[in-house]
């Protein structure tokens, strides 16, 4: 951090530079806890005979992922909010219309409409996610074949209810972290003056990314010790793994 502050001639104080080391930490431990965040259903499973056979019930739970969406919502939204922005900007020049060349300055990154709306399309882009990929019917009635159910939910459209209301609710908690760590390098950037080499690691795509293929790869390596009957190394530490 320091070389490249020192590589754009900025004249920074050294408490200066320790704040953003101690922040860069923080969000890549917030990152790291929101991933692995889960919400777990308990699930019950009621004894039941197949044919000859008969199964005993059990225990389990479902996990609901608190970033279920992942770093989709954050791509869409900067893949949309950069069309309008140029469209504005082509418009005003080419037609000479001071209006539309105002609405382009203001959709351009760091001003407040670009933050509001980015944030927005955040929030919407992750509910979309959930809508499209989570599919609370097909679950209650697959558990329900199975002969399992939610301790104090009835089987059915009940549980199908609850768990929409679970998965909602939880989806606005990671939207809203998402949306944090995507206008975080932003404000650090067109706020605060922090070069864009530095301001990039602070959060956005590219945290998101790293920090995902670095939990993908420790899951792996555990998969493959205990496969190779060694002990795993997520479950001794702090750190598990979310399924």
């Amino acid at each position: 951090l320091w070389d490249m502050f020192g590589a754009t001639g900025s004249q920074v104080p050294k408490f200066y530079a320790v704040i953003l080391v101690v922040l860069l930490c923080s969000v890549i431990a917030a990152v790291i806890a929101v991933t692995q965040g889960q919400r777990k259903i308990p699930v019950q499973y009621a004894q039941r005979a197949v044919g000859k056979k008969v199964f005993s019930g059990g225990s389990s739970f479902m996990p609901l992922r608190v970033n279920y969406a992942g770093v989709m919502p954050v791509i869409f939204a900067q893949a949309i909010l950069m069309f309008p922005a140029q469209i504005f900007q082509f418009a005003g020049k080419h037609l000479e219309i001071p209006f539309l060349i105002r609405i382009s300055n203001e959709l351009s990154q760091g001003q407040t409409l670009y933050l509001i709306l980015y944030g927005l399309m955040i929030l919407f882009f992750s509910y979309f996610w959930v809508a499209t990929q989570f599919n609370e019917i097909q679950i209650a009635d697959d558990m329900k074949k199975s002969g399992g159910y939610i301790p104090g939910v009835r089987p059915g459209l009940p549980t199908s209810d609850f768990l929409h209301r679970c998965m909602s609710r939880i989806t606005l908690a990671g939207a809203i972290f998402l949306t944090v760590i995507a206008i975080i390098p932003i404000i650090l950037y067109s706020q605060m003056r922090v070069p864009n080499q530095v301001a990039q690691f602070f959060g956005g795509t590219s945290m998101l990314i790293m920090v995902g293929v670095m939990l993908d790869t420790m899951r792996q390596m555990e998969s493959y010790l205990l496969m190779r009957h060694y002990d795993g190394f997520l479950k001794k530490g702090r750190l598990k793994g979310r399924f």
